[in-house]
């Protein structure tokens, strides 16, 4: 199924304007997720929206918003009002201003979108406001309005197409010295500085994102596999930190096992090459559960279930079922 695109509308640069779609970037819908049941029935929790006072259900209709002035007040704003101080970048995305990316502090980045052509017209507009910001080396800034409130977007040329980078305002950047202010002023020697630059030596590296494991992520793919199939849970042990007596020790000590641990892949043979070409991009670890596989794996799984299933008590199955 394709992405959904965010927003919808024309990105314009002076008199140059074509029809564009915004969409994330990124996405952590592949992440395992939970839903709330009840321990006793197994059935879903469901949630209600009721008047806190009366306790009585409310309908969509009847639901507007409002600001909260005191504790028991709080002024009524309306659909129409806010719409009557609708913005026009509700529907463009105009750019205004052209800034060196490095200016742009880390911390105003709320996240990365995709801004594309929508439909088959509009490529060569768009075509000349990404090759414009290329040529640039700089990013372009913009004003877009998302879930009702307008934000500052930072637009960069990137491969054949333009990304967007969603900033925050500084009211919503806190300021560093609220909380470093208090860390002490310590003096590191020069030994000890050395030998921890031996340890960044030995682990430095280049960044690759496909050589990141989400181990909890698997952990909790491995959990339910494990619940389903009606096999124990293993206890995990638990680890116990060491209290650090001396610095300077235990960087001797970090240094010594990267040693170690750098002597012994050295001896271990080169791994087999596997035929054809790895995946260039994981599509997400869910796929590792076995009812998310195949046709057949999935019957396969179900089977299996099933027949787990009828070992255990029925109360525990209809649980299961239940909780589904």
């Amino acid at each position: 199924m394709a992405p959904r695109a965010n927003w919808k509308g024309y990105l314009r640069l002076s008199l140059v304007t074509c029809p564009v779609a915004l969409f994330p970037a990124t996405s952590e819908s592949e992440k395992v997720s939970f839903n709330q049941i009840n321990k006793r029935t197994g059935n879903r929790i469901k949630y209600q929206r009721v008047d806190a006072e009366t306790g009585e259900d409310v309908d969509n209709e009847d639901i507007i918003k409002g600001y909260k002035v005191d504790a028991d007040t709080y002024i009524e704003v309306t659909k129409d009002e806010l719409d009557n101080i609708a913005l026009e970048s509700n529907h463009t995305i105009d750019i205004d201003q052209f800034v060196p990316r490095d200016e742009i502090d880390d911390l105003y980045v709320v996240r990365p979108y995709y801004l594309v052509p929508d439909g088959k017209v509009g490529h060569d507009a768009y075509a000349v406001i990404r090759d414009t910001v290329k040529a640039t080396d700089k990013v372009a800034l913009a004003r877009v309005v998302l879930t009702n409130r307008e934000h500052v977007i930072a637009l960069e040329a990137r491969d054949k197409g333009l990304v967007g980078l969603l900033l925050r305002y500084p009211y919503e950047v806190r300021q560093s010295g609220e909380y470093f202010d208090g860390i002490q002023d310590v003096k590191i020697t020069k030994d000890m500085l050395d030998l921890a630059k031996h340890i960044v030596d030995q682990k430095s590296g280049h960044f690759e994102p496909d050589n990141f494991e989400d181990h909890y992520e698997a952990a909790l793919i491995d959990l339910i596999n494990q619940k389903r199939a009606g096999r124990p849970v293993a206890k995990a042990k638990v680890k116990t930190e060491g209290n650090v007596i001396n610095l300077m020790d235990a960087l001797r000590q970090s240094l010594k096992g990267q040693t170690a641990t750098a002597s012994e892949a050295a001896r271990q043979p080169p791994p087999a090459k596997k035929a054809g070409k790895a995946k260039k991009r994981v599509e997400g670890q869910r796929e590792m559960l076995f009812a998310l596989e195949g046709k057949g794996q999935k019957a396969s799984a179900k089977a299996e279930t099933k027949r787990e299933a009828g070992k255990r008590p029925a109360r525990a199955t209809t649980r299961q079922k239940r909780a589904g």
